[in-house]
């Protein structure tokens, strides 16, 4: 979390080994500088903020190219349908709308890291995955990055929807200017006096119906 320009983006590709910089990632023991390409995909996926989709390769195709096992036609087809894209494996990635094609790349990060087809698979970061997606796709993403979680894949991800995270981070990171200025807890770090500081304006959490909800109060 954290306004425009914090670094979310920034931190993500750099915990993806796209990037390099001051300091050392260390993944699964070893520094992420000293993981072949190859290896890393096998390891981790990552959603980048914008990708153009590739000329007129069908959406089926694109997909398959994410598979580690290219012969799990029943989970490509299960991702697909979760996602609303059944009715869309035919057409071209560049006939797609902007929410459609976000949901094609989203798919494919699945099942690049998808544990049913890759037993390899620990780390999944995404960069705004809500982004173009209605409520209905935001509750449907939710519902397959909760079944990825409760199979081991850790995820990590940006987001400006502080209610969102709220309900369903289990821990965050606060971040401005490029500096990390709370981490933890949700409940820990989604607090008025840190989101203050974080954005330069009050804020206030209530609880409405059961649910937690911050609202801005200047």
């Amino acid at each position: 979390m954290g306004p425009n320009g914090a670094g979310k983006s920034t931190l993500l590709a750099r915990m993806a080994g796209l990037t390099f910089g001051e300091g050392t990632v260390i993944f699964d023991g070893a520094s992420l500088e000293t993981w072949p390409a190859a290896k890393l995909a096998q390891h981790r996926a990552y959603l980048a903020q914008q990708q153009n989709p590739p000329f007129s390769m069908p959406v089926w195709h694109f997909l398959t190219l994410h598979q580690p096992d290219k012969t799990q036609t029943v989970l490509l087809n299960d991702v697909a349908q979760a996602l609303g894209l059944s009715d869309k494996l035919g057409r071209s990635a560049n006939q797609l709308s902007g929410g459609e094609w976000q949901r094609v790349r989203l798919a494919a990060v699945i099942l690049q890291i998808h544990p049913h087809a890759n037993p390899r698979g620990q780390l999944l970061l995404l960069d705004e995955p809500m982004n173009s997606l209605d409520v209905a796709q935001q509750n449907a993403l939710d519902r397959l990055l909760s079944q990825l979680c409760s199979q081991g894949i850790a995820i990590v991800m940006s987001s400006h929807d502080l209610n969102h995270t709220l309900r369903h981070a289990h821990r965050a990171w606060l971040l401005k200017q490029g500096k990390l200025i709370a981490s933890g807890r949700r409940d820990e770090v989604l607090t008025p006096p840190n989101l203050a500081r974080a954005y330069g304006m009050n804020f206030r959490r209530l609880d409405v119906e059961g649910h937690r909800m911050l609202i801005s109060t200047t």
